[in-house]
C-alpha cells in the first residue's frame, strides 16, 4: 500500500465511519474504483481504532462518568440504580451479539461478505430501512392534524431488552454496506428513541466492539506480518482527525435534520454498483488484499 492510498483510505474511513453510509463499503469501493487492491478486513479494523479514539475523546465526559459509576456499583449496591452505572452494564450487554457473531463469522467477513453485489444490496436495503425509520420518527415529532406530537424515549428509558436489540442491529454491520451507525440508529428510531439518544448509544456501543476487533486484527497482523505498518498507522491517524470533526458535525445535524439525504445517496450508490458489476466494468470480487 502506498502512502497516497493510505491518505485517501484514512480520509474515507474518518468521513464515513459515523455517517449511516457504511465505512467498510466505502473503503472497499474506493479501492475498487481506483484499481487498488482491497485494503482488507485487517486494515479496516485497525484504522477503526483511530475513529474510535475520536469517540473516546469526544464523549470523554460521558465515558468517564459511566466507567466511574459502573466500577463503584460493583462494590456499592446503592449505586446500582444510578443511570450511568446501568449504562455501563447496558453497553456490555449490547456488545455481546457482535462479539459472538464477529468470532463465529470471521471467515465470511473477510471473504464472501466482501462481494460487491452483497455490498450494493445492503446499501439499498438498509437505506430503505433507515428512510422508513426516519419517517416514523419525523411523524412522531411533528404530530398531525388529529394527532399530538409523540414523546420519544431517551437513554434514561433504555432497558436490557432494548440494549440487546441495539446490539443485534450493530452486529448486522459485520456485512459491508450495512453501516454500524445506520443500523443501530434506525433500530433505535423503530424502538421509539430520539435521534440524538439513538446516536449517542450507537457511538458508545461501538467502543468495545471496535477496540476488541482492532486488537484482534493487530495480534494477527503482527504474527502474520502482512500489514504495511507505516501507511496503516498513517491512515489511522488521518481517520482519527477526520472522524472527530465528523462526530461534532453529525451530532448537531441529527438534532433537527432528516436522514433522507443519506438514504438517497445509499440507494443511488447501490444501483450504480449493480450496474457497473452487471456490465463488467467492476469486478464483484476483491483483488488480493493490500499488504
Amino acid at each position: 500500500m502506498s502512502w497516497f492510498e493510505s491518505l485517501i483510505l484514512g480520509l474515507v474511513q474518518g468521513l464515513t465511519e459515523f455517517l449511516p453510509v457504511s465505512s467498510s463499503a466505502h473503503l472497499r469501493l474506493t479501492a475498487a474504483f481506483s484499481g487498488w487492491k482491497d485494503p482488507g478486513a485487517a486494515f479496516t479494523a485497525i484504522t477503526q481504532i483511530g475513529t474510535e479514539a475520536a469517540v473516546l475523546i469526544y464523549f470523554r465526559k460521558d465515558i468517564g462518568r459511566i466507567i466511574s459509576a459502573w466500577t463503584r456499583s460493583l462494590f456499592d449496591k446503592t449505586m446500582r440504580s444510578d443511570h450511568d452505572a446501568q449504562m455501563g452494564w447496558l453497553v456490555i450487554v449490547g456488545s455481546i451479539p457482535i462479539g459472538v457473531l464477529g468470532v463465529t463469522l470471521k471467515d465470511q467477513i473477510e471473504g464472501p461478505f466482501r462481494d460487491l453485489r452483497i455490498t450494493a444490496t445492503m446499501l439499498i436495503v438498509v437505506g430503505v430501512i433507515i428512510g422508513i425509520a426516519d419517517r416514523l420518527a419525523a411523524r412522531d415529532e411533528a404530530g398531525g392534524k388529529h394527532r399530538a406530537p409523540k414523546q420519544r424515549k431517551s437513554l434514561e428509558d433504555l432497558s436490557v431488552k432494548d440494549g440487546l436489540i441495539f446490539g443485534l442491529c450493530q452486529a448486522c454491520a459485520l456485512i459491508p454496506g450495512v453501516s454500524r451507525s445506520g443500523a443501530t440508529i434506525s433500530g433505535g428510531l423503530f424502538m421509539g428513541y430520539r435521534r440524538e439518544s439513538a446516536a449517542r448509544y450507537s457511538f458508545l456501543l461501538a467502543i468495545p466492539a471496535v477496540l476488541a476487533s482492532g486488537a484482534f486484527e493487530l495480534k494477527d497482523a503482527m504474527e502474520g506480518n502482512h500489514v504495511s505498518w507505516g501507511p496503516t498507522i498513517f491512515a489511522t491517524v488521518i481517520a482519527f482527525v477526520t472522524g472527530y470533526a465528523v462526530i461534532a458535525w453529525f451530532m448537531k445535524f441529527i438534532s433537527n435534520k432528516s436522514f433522507m439525504p443519506f438514504v438517497w445517496y445509499r440507494i443511488a450508490l447501490g444501483i450504480l454498483i449493480i450496474v457497473l458489476v452487471a456490465t463488467g466494468a467492476l469486478s464483484p470480487h476483491a483483488a488480493e488484499s493490500a499488504g
